[in-house]
């Protein structure tokens, strides 16, 4: 991924992960098992032109100039020499004649002022909008003669995975000139589901999966095209926490629904009819955040047809706690008659809580004991690895650095028969695994993760207050960027609901289906307390049956 697309400037606060953290005020030794989302904010993972060390730098500048190098867009108009000619013009404008400017090949050297940064990349966004508007009114007229001559226009299928960039002309990022020392000491294309439902027709029909979070909004048209939220008795939405069953077909929070559209469901929108629109975010400096209009003519989960199953842990507020997980596992173990009858084939869980090995052994509390259960009457079972995989450490001589944590698995992922999911980008091959992704061993040294998928700057069905905070910037979005293992998950679930609609032999043999998603993992080349078998591959799976 990007440095500068995290967001890990943020003090060492106890972190929130899945579950949730630390109440506030609790005295060493105590811990909590109340439940929240896998962060909701869009600032886990966002695009900036400024790269995040130079935005801290200009926190505390002043008016003092930074040392900056301007990395080039290559597909500027005029290539690297007219970004070049084009950066050079743009520093003149906000600093002056007289700042020296010197090319370096595809980037450009210079300093600026903080307040010179951000002038700089606002007209350079002003150009990029001018020639997005340009390519659109273009592309408006070739669509228009093509229909006129009756010439049939296809539009590529978005994918639920990667967000649209901040506004781009001729300059890609702004690093800061790093003072140089001796050292002595994009997501249905990237699972190949696309292709999966294409060659197999992998669209999980016929499959039933739980989804275990704040509600599944049944109003949003994602959910339409195919029922995904229509159910046959005894198979009932049902609600964990306060308020009636009806609840569990609402979310007020949004994250469900959001997990519930990487999973299952599909829009797709006639070439007459408006796009869909999509919120995405993006930082144009450090100061805040900014989101952008993405258009989609088609978006589909992993499994477009899978059945899904609401069943609502978390409340309104995005809090919970473990007795309503515990109780939906149980409700699962009904539904089935314990393994005798599947009516519910798989369980998705976005949700938990940091583990402190301290306590007892790992991968042996309660939900992880219900997950193993419930893995054992035949029900395949995914969970987020969580977010807990960078904090901070103090180098001997005092200063605080960023770095990568093992040993940050969080439960439910501890369970050893759960199938746990680390996050990557939409680019996994590139960028590897997701700073924030939580890290194995587990705390009695299993090897945890099993699998990665992307998680970073997912899009997908949008309702409560994730969308409601893009809807400001963007009227009428209907579907939403987020980021966390939380996005991860679904991937992988969808998947596997793809796989057992074409492989229905493996329904009931969960370990079976696990193994199959295992072998087929295509290796990143990363660590394997990082990646697990690697990224989640819909099409080996299948083929390798």
């Amino acid at each position: 991924m990007d440095q500068d697309s995290a967001d890990p400037g943020r003090p060492a606060e106890p972190r929130h992960t899945e579950f949730g953290s630390a109440e506030p005020g609790a005295g060493s030794g105590e811990r909590t098992s109340r439940l929240s989302p896998v962060p909701t904010s869009p600032s886990l993972v966002t695009d900036s032109v400024i790269a995040r060390p130079l935005q801290e730098q200009m926190r505390s500048s002043g008016d003092t100039p930074i040392g900056v190098v301007i990395e080039l867009r290559t597909r500027y108009l005029g290539g690297v020499r007219g970004a070049q000619i084009r950066v050079q013009e743009l520093v003149e404008q906000v600093a002056g004649a007289e700042t020296p400017v010197q090319p370096i090949g595809s980037y450009v050297s210079t300093a600026l002022t903080a307040t010179q940064i951000r002038a700089l990349v606002a007209a350079d966004a002003e150009e990029a909008g001018e020639v997005a508007q340009e390519r659109a009114e273009a592309e408006a007229e070739l669509a228009e003669q093509a229909t006129r001559q009756g010439v049939a226009t296809e539009e590529s299928p978005a994918s639920t995975v990667g967000a649209g960039p901040a506004p781009r002309s001729a300059v890609h990022r702004i690093w800061p000139n790093f003072e140089v020392q001796p050292l002595i000491h994009r997501s249905v294309v990237t699972t190949k589901c696309q292709a999966a439902h294409r060659a197999f027709n992998a669209y999980g029909q016929e499959i039933v999966w739980a989804v275990l979070d704040s509600g599944i909004d049944e109003g949003h048209a994602h959910f339409q095209r195919h029922g995904n939220l229509a159910l046959t008795p005894p198979l009932a939405h049902r609600s964990f926490v306060d308020g009636s069953d009806a609840e569990a077909t609402k979310d007020r929070a949004g994250h469900g629904t959001h997990v519930a559209g990487i999973l299952a469901g599909e829009q797709i929108v006639a070439e007459s009819d408006a796009p869909l629109s999509a919120a995405t975010f993006y930082q144009p400096d450090g100061s805040g955040m900014r989101a952008e209009r993405l258009h989609l003519r088609s978006i589909s989960g992993m499994a477009p047809r899978c059945r899904l199953l609401s069943c609502k842990i978390l409340r309104d507020d995005g809090s919970g706690d473990m007795a309503a997980v515990l109780a939906a596992l149980e409700y699962i173990q009904e539904l089935n008659d314990y393994g005798r009858e599947l009516l519910v084939h798989g369980v998705n869980l976005s949700v938990g809580y940091p583990f402190d090995p301290t306590w007892f052994a790992t991968g042996l509390s309660p939900v992880c004991r219900e997950v193993n259960r419930l893995v054992q009457s035949g029900v395949v079972v995914v969970a987020a690895a969580g977010n807990t995989g960078y904090g901070y450490v103090i180098d001997a001589g005092g200063r605080r650095m960023r770095t990568a944590f093992d040993l940050t698995i969080n439960d439910p992922g501890n369970a050893e028969l759960a199938i746990t999911v680390g996050a990557t980008s939409c680019r996994p091959h590139a960028s590897g695994v997701s700073y924030f992704s939580s890290k194995g061993p587990t705390g009695d040294g299993r090897a945890k993760p099993d699998l990665v998928a992307p998680g970073e700057r997912v899009i997908s069905a949008g309702t409560g207050r994730l969308l409601e905070q893009a809807l400001a910037s963007v009227p009428g979005a209907t579907y939403v960027e987020n980021s966390g293992t939380s996005m991860a998950a679904p991937h992988v679930s969808g998947v596997a609901a793809a796989f057992m609609s074409v492989h229905q032999e493996f329904i009931g043999h969960p370990h079976r289906v696990k193994r199959a998603l295992l072998n087929s993992a295509t290796d990143l080349g990363r660590d394997r307390s990082f990646q697990g078998h690697g990224l989640i591959d819909a099409m080996r799976a299948l083929q390798s049956v």
